[in-house]
């Protein structure tokens, strides 16, 4: 582990003002607009103790494997004063900035660390505008009155997308987190003289190009995590606020630097000690760092994003995961499978463009879209080669929302996904082979070796429900009889429970007063005052463990994961099934132990191992 107190870079702008100087920062200059406090740009270093710069001090493996795919670092964070306005400013995307600058463009974002009273920030337009409008202000010297006026309170924050006209007012002190860019066209500056006596210059010929006209219509919504709460995401930096009284521990991976800046209060870093306006650089795969105290800070790191959708037969369920597998948002919204595949494809795209939108975070900050749909799926070519439930035959599905979306989509069979989830995130994160069964309506089933997902020809395999446990036994849904799916789906245990009222009408089970009123716990309700019930949940377990145990001695993995409603049964469930396993398992105790776990994601396993399918594990 490795954490470097920051000695940033400070500027004199003639906006600024002093108080930054409260905040420990030192300068000869009259003012101190804004510090530098993380900063890889040529334009203000940040250095360490020693006087040489964190840029040439770090390598990549401490920066994170996230920032690979980045030429350069893409964070800058600064503290900024304003004791009068700033220009009213805009800045561009990286399209355009690295087509016509050579450079990246610039997202940014906010944090209010201290305000005058009645001091406000404007950002995005009030109502939509067309250029000419706007460069008739521009040349009235009007363009307040066309932009929100937003007055803050600290502990605020506000998140500006590239081509967003902004401006922080006059009285406002902020933590900026952005893109690390310098590159900045000015659009008003209320005609404010340079040190050289002249006007600053504008840069309307390129800001007309870049502006977004439309109305501001919402800021980023905040989501408590991991005992922080985030801020801002992007891919070029994901920003939290924290406070820490006591302690607080965070797990620095090998993904991502972790930055820290206090703006409040004091205490520790690690065994650094801590007081207002303080930054730290915590290195990446640091492991376990502690932060203690009575402090706010602001924190930082880079995280890659990613859309997982669960397409269903009733809803579709969606969300926007990052690469720790922390939820950021979710929704869902009907599927309307009876209108067809192209109405299914477009309201999947709708429910994106919703978790984007309530997320803050753009379609370009993402790695795509991962995507379970149930059936028999051609994953390699985006296919859904075959779903009974939604009657579907070879609907290119991925190249349908790719168009719709923009963004390259991955998919796979939902139970296989859900297992993926539960291997990365759940049950069987600590273990390289795993098997979940889903014990619902019928039984699905997903196989992870190696950490890799196992899904067979033309990702056709992998119907574990499917595997044959009593040879011309039940009727099976699938054709054929004596299916796993037939003994030990929860449609399978009310059939047998109905079975059993049917014919013992002495049953205790028949408290209930029909069968029309039967469910997947019926039968464990009653099993320890009624022989007819534990025969059913005994049989029932049999059955299941016969299932369990055939899997185990072709896999032989690490855990079998069971989800599904069956589940809540807990131990009277998981105990005697354990038993069925291990008598039944090749080799019995002389071989490796097969352990049965409960699944933890529940609903979220489909969202999140949707959107696994674009990660790799560990």
């Amino acid at each position: 582990m490795s954490i470097y107190r920051l000695y940033p870079e400070t500027k004199d702008y003639i906006w600024g003002g002093n108080k930054l100087r409260d905040y420990g920062k030192v300068s000869d200059k009259d003012k101190i607009a804004e510090s530098w406090e993380l900063s890889f740009h040529k334009d203000g270093l940040t250095k360490i103790a020693d006087g040489r710069t964190l840029k040439e001090v770090l390598t990549k493996e401490e920066l994170g494997t996230n920032l690979s795919s980045f030429e350069d670092f893409p964070t800058l964070i600064k503290l900024i004063d304003a004791k009068e306005n700033l220009s009213v400013q805009v800045h561009p995307d990286d399209e355009y900035a690295l087509k016509n600058e050579g450079q990246y463009g610039k997202t940014e974002m906010w944090y209010v660390v201290d305000n005058d009273e009645g001091a406000g920030i404007y950002l995005g337009f009030k109502e939509d505008i067309d250029k000419d409008a706007f460069m008739k202000a521009v040349e009235n010297g009007t363009v307040l009155d066309l932009l929100n006026f937003f007055p803050v309170k600290k502990g605020e924050w506000y998140f500006i997308k590239s081509g967003t006209v902004h401006a922080i007012g006059k009285g406002v002190t902020v933590c900026e987190i952005q893109q690390n860019s310098n590159l900045t066209y000015r659009v008003y500056d209320y005609k404010r003289k340079g040190a050289d006596g002249k006007e600053r210059p504008l840069h309307l010929e390129k800001a007309i190009k870049v502006i977004n006209f439309k109305k501001l219509e919402k800021r980023f919504t905040d989501v408590k995590m991991n005992g922080r709460t985030l801020i801002g995401a992007s891919k070029y930096f994901s920003a939290y606020s924290c406070e820490v009284n006591g302690e607080r521990v965070f797990d620095v991976g090998k993904g991502s630097f972790l930055s820290v800046t206090c703006i409040e209060g004091e205490g520790k870093v690690g065994d650094n000690a801590a007081k207002q306006g303080d930054s730290f650089f915590v290195t990446a795969d640091s492991g376990k760092t502690i932060l203690t105290g009575d402090m706010k800070v602001i924190m930082a790191e880079v995280r890659k994003y990613y859309i997982g959708i669960d397409l269903g037969g009733t809803f579709i369920k969606g969300g926007i995961v990052n690469d720790l597998g922390e939820v950021i948002v979710m929704d869902k919204t009907p599927t309307e499978s009876e209108k067809g595949g192209e109405k299914v494809m477009d309201n999947v795209a709708f429910l994106v463009s919703s978790l984007l939108e309530k997320s803050g975070i753009s379609g370009s900050d993402t790695e795509g879209i991962g995507l379970g749909v149930p059936g028999m799926i051609d994953s390699k070519n985006g296919v859904v080669v075959f779903s009974n439930n939604l009657q579907w035959h070879h609907l290119r599905i991925a190249e349908g929302l790719t168009k719709r979306t923009g963004l390259p989509v991955s998919i796979a069979n939902d139970a296989n996904v859900a297992a993926l989830g539960e291997a990365m995130y759940g049950a069987g994160s600590d273990v390289d082979d795993s098997i979940l069964l889903t014990l619902g309506t019928g039984v699905g089933g997903g196989i992870i070796v190696g950490n890799q997902l196992v899904e067979g020809n033309k990702s056709a395999g992998a119907e574990l429900g499917h595997m044959v446990i009593a040879h011309g036994g039940e009727q099976c849904t699938c054709g054929r009889k004596g299916c796993l799916e037939a003994y030990a789906s929860a449609t399978a245990l009310i059939r047998d429970t109905k079975r059993a009222m049917e014919n013992h009408k002495d049953s205790k089970m028949w408290e209930i007063g029909s069968t029309d009123n039967v469910t997947g716990k019926t039968a464990f309700d009653y099993m320890n005052d009624d022989k007819y019930a534990k025969e059913v949940v005994d049989n029932y377990i049999e059955m299941l463990g016969c299932g369990i145990a055939n899997i185990a001695n072709i896999f032989r993995p690490h855990t079998v994961m069971l989800g599904g409603g069956v589940c809540a049964q807990g131990d009277n469930l998981i105990k005697p099934l354990q038993k069925v396993v291990d008598r039944e398992i090749f080799a019995g105790n002389l071989g490796p132990k097969c352990p049965i776990a409960i699944a933890k994601l529940g609903n979220e396993a489909g969202v999140l191992g949707a959107a696994a399918l674009l990660m790799s594990k560990k």
